[in-house]
């Protein structure tokens, strides 16, 4: 299903609601998809919906909306797709719980899409969410308007950086952080595969952003790294260089890795690849699996995890940073060679500009630029001198405080 994105600057969000509208109106399948949303549609610019499916009310359109004289106007109908439960995530949830165990229930396979503020996910119904696990509920969780820096402006109400943290304790849902549109599209589509298809029973998560911005075309082969959770997005050589660094990248602060990789190498001869993490606790659960094998059974060759195979022999340091918090990327301390350091968002969320806040939490380009020049001094490749110039050079505070106590 070609959802032709590249070239185009939208959100992650946005990206999704296309496929979306591709996935309700496919001939096979479209009448099975059920869209839940908590009274969020035209926040994730899903109006363009009403009019073609409708939002479902038993008793039909009962009133004339307010923005009837729109083209994108509430449409409610009996025939109604889109389940608007109203500002209710437990009634949203309830729906989701319904549709996504209609297998079993009913024998019909429904494919949910609950689509709402990620904040108000796992920390809000986080219960109904184990519910919905524990009653092998299929289905996809979208959060949207992701991110502790992403959705600026609106404080610590919403801005979210701390759901896949909680979803690592849910064991049936399996948590995806895109940075591209395509990203999101294989997701979404190698998942129905294996719930619908291949009978596998979870929940896929995945979290969507609200910043628009430049969406490049999907790289040959990299479907594979995208599901397992890590790809190579690109490289960038330096002639006569200093030394080599790895720069992992999730969600909207991917693009800041990458712009880190350009100043590395224009301004500090240091070359380097970057990696898009799709999902630090897909990797580590593997991994996990692996090394428990290993263990108990100690007389046969060793296997080796996903992430260790994609990264061996490459050199590090590796230097990682998301709009999460840090223990998400730090998922994978035990399981990796190279010396490791993470950036992340820990604190409150705040009111201020995209890159005020991404200076302020450290996950912007030059923030990834300084921990990767700092860990290459820790290892002699360079000086602690050319580091401290380096700060200055970027102007940044190096007494501002830390964010997890601002």
């Amino acid at each position: 299903m070609g959802v032709q994105l590249e070239g185009k600057s939208i959100s992650t969000t946005q990206g999704f609601v296309r496929l979306l509208n591709r996935l309700v109106k496919d001939q096979k399948i479209g009448s099975n998809i059920v869209p839940i949303v908590p009274d969020e549609s035209r926040t994730f610019g899903m109006e363009g919906m009403f009019k073609e499916i409708g939002i479902y009310a038993h008793a039909g359109q009962l009133y004339e909306p307010i923005d009837s004289g729109s083209i994108a106007y509430y449409k409610e109908a009996k025939d109604g797709q889109i389940l608007e439960e109203g500002i209710t995530e437990c009634g949203s949830m309830s729906s989701f719980v319904a549709a996504g165990t209609a297998y079993s229930a009913h024998g019909i396979n429904m494919i949910p899409f609950y689509i709402y503020y990620s904040m108000f996910g796992f920390q809000r119904v986080g219960d109904s969410i184990w519910a919905a696990a524990d009653m092998r509920a299929k289905g996809f969780l979208i959060g949207g308007t992701a991110g502790r820096t992403t959705l600026n402006g609106e404080g610590l109400q919403h801005q979210d950086g701390h759901s896949h943290l909680n979803a690592m304790a849910f064991p049936t849902v399996r948590a995806y952080d895109p940075a591209w549109a395509y990203e999101t599209v294989v997701i979404v589509l190698d998942g129905m595969r294996k719930l619908y298809q291949d009978l596998e029973t979870a929940i896929y998560y995945i979290t969507v952003h609200n910043e628009d911005y430049d969406m490049p075309a999907m790289p040959e082969g990299v479907e594979d790294g995208i599901i397992k959770g890590i790809y190579k997005f690109s490289s960038t050589e330096v002639a006569g260089a200093k030394a080599r660094v790895q720069l992992f990248g999730s969600g909207a602060i991917l693009r800041h890795v990458i712009e880190a990789a350009k100043i590395l190498a224009e301004k500090y001869k240091v070359a380097s690849d970057v990696w898009s993490v799709t999902s630090y606790t897909q990797l580590r659960r593997e991994a996990q699996s692996v090394e428990r094998w290993n263990m108990l059974h100690p007389d046969q060759p060793a296997k080796k995890s996903y992430i260790q195979n994609v990264l061996e022999g490459v050199p590090g340091p590796i230097i990682s940073a998301s709009d999460n918090v840090r223990a998400v990327g730090e998922q994978l301390l035990p399981y990796l060679d190279q010396d490791y350091y993470v950036l992340g968002c820990d604190g409150m969320g705040r009111s201020e500009t995209r890159p005020a806040l991404r200076r302020h939490f450290e996950v912007d380009a030059a923030s990834v630029t300084i921990a990767a020049l700092y860990r290459l001094s820790r290892s002699g490749a360079i000086s602690g001198k050319e580091v401290a110039q380096a700060i200055r050079d970027l102007d940044y505070d190096p007494e501002k405080q830390n964010p997890l106590y601002a």
